[in-house]
Order: C-alpha cells, then sequence, then structure tokens
C-alpha cells in the first residue's frame, strides 16, 4: 500500500518548488498535486515493503529446500548406480 505520509510530503515538496506567484493560489494546489500524485501511484503495480521483505525469505526459504532435494537426488543416483 502506498504511504500517504509520503504522498503528502512530495506534494509539499512539489507545491514548494513552484514560483511564489503560482504558489500563492493557495493550498488548493497542494491537494490537487496529492490527488494527482496518489491517483498516478494507485495506478502502478507496487507492493509494500513488508511484502516484498516476505517474498523474499520466502525464497530464501525454497532455494534452502532446492538445494537440499539437489543433493538428495546426487545421493540417491549414486545409490542407483
Amino acid at each position: 500500500m502506498i504511504d500517504l505520509k509520503k504522498i503528502e510530503s512530495l506534494a509539499r515538496q512539489v507545491h514548494s518548488a513552484m514560483p511564489i506567484s503560482v504558489r500563492d493560489v493557495g493550498y488548493d494546489m497542494e491537494k490537487k498535486i496529492r490527488q494527482i500524485l496518489q491517483s498516478q501511484l494507485m495506478q502502478l503495480d507496487l507492493v509494500s515493503r513488508t511484502e516484498f521483505d516476505a517474498q523474499v525469505q520466502a525464497l530464501l526459504l525454497m532455494k534452502e529446500k532446492l538445494s537440499a532435494l539437489e543433493q538428495r537426488l546426487v545421493i540417491l543416483e549414486k545409490q542407483l548406480s
């Protein structure tokens, strides 16, 4: 899930980088920028850091299991020949 605090921070940065004449239009512009950023980021196929870390752990476990199975297979092949 997208962190709304990060979106708000990014929207503030974009708003503060605008020329003063444009910034004086009001903070309504910041709200619009936040909405646009959130809308665009939601369209991206992103995963949270937690989900990513969980998948990394699952892959490491599968790698260990695969390695153990490969070693077992080598032993069984030796026994058969």
